[in-house]
């Protein structure tokens, strides 16, 4: 087995064995407490609610690239089966758009559920896709559906818990940060099929951006009562979101890049 792929092997085995290590976590219930509580056009939690819409937005757009036959262009995906596991992911964005506004119209641990399956597709179906493209297309597309199914899985757990009195959200902050764990590894140890592999970095960071306005959703409320953190944190998300489209749109295969500066030089 080649070191790199011990490597990250080893990561995610300590990575699940840490996790396990601690008691079970339960969902705080302050967690729903967000700070823009404020009615609008009939709406409660208006701007929670209605900031999802970037969600769908960038899920139809997403869906529709990457569905869609090249016309005069270089195909976005030198094997088309690596489509599928960015379909799955744009369709956890897509969805995320409902669940969220659902969920932002009664903030409950009930409809928290309905707010986290979409984003936990979205998070193994990005693995799935950088499996695919860093290791093996054959690899990838196998364990997309068993990577959507943990995800899930771990959302559905943490219900279960949590209605029986003892929530557990270890599988599912497995899922989340676990997922982002093995993307970093997957970029930093795996080369590239395609150009601008950085768009993935950026995406990353703009997401833990996302995280933080999540944490200040409060602080950022109070300076002015212009917008709440969370409010930012769906918008911050849904940018990361975009700008694993954009790196679609605009990368090609490393092999052509090579070749385009090969012939540049025969000049």
């Amino acid at each position: 087995m080649k070191p790199r792929l011990i490597i990250l092997l080893a990561a995610v085995a300590i990575a699940i064995a840490a996790t396990f290590l601690f008691p079970a976590i339960p969902q705080n219930e302050a967690y729903h407490n967000f700070a823009d509580k404020r009615f609008v056009l009939g709406i409660p939690n208006c701007f929670d609610v209605l900031s999802n819409a970037f969600f769908l937005l960038v899920g139809i757009l997403g869906l529709q690239f990457v569905l869609q036959k090249p016309h005069g262009r270089q195909a976005p995906f030198l094997d088309a089966n690596e489509r599928w596991p960015y379909f799955a992911f744009f369709i956890g964005v897509t969805l995320t758009a409902f669940g969220s506004s659902y969920y932002h119209l009664h903030p409950n641990d009930a409809t928290l559920v309905w707010d986290r399956v979409p984003m936990a597709i979205g998070f193994m179906a990005l693995v799935a896709a950088v499996l695919a493209e860093r290791i093996s297309v054959k690899l990838g597309i196998r364990l997309l559906v068993p990577l959507i199914l943990i995800g899930a899985g771990s959302v559905i757990y943490w219900s279960i818990t949590q209605s029986r009195g003892h929530g557990d959200l270890r599988p599912y902050g497995l899922t989340q940060f676990g997922s982002l764990l093995v993307l970093a590894l997957l970029l930093a140890l795996f080369p590239p099929r395609y150009t601008r592999g950085s768009d993935f970095v950026v995406s990353l960071l703009i997401y833990g951006v996302a995280k933080i306005f999540e944490a200040a959703d409060k602080p950022i409320f109070a300076t002015g009562h212009i917008v709440s953190g969370h409010t930012l944190k769906h918008l911050a998300a849904a940018l990361s979101a975009y700008w694993i489209l954009r790196m679609l749109r605009l990368r090609i295969p490393v092999a052509d890049r090579t070749d385009v500066a090969a012939a540049s030089l025969a000049r």
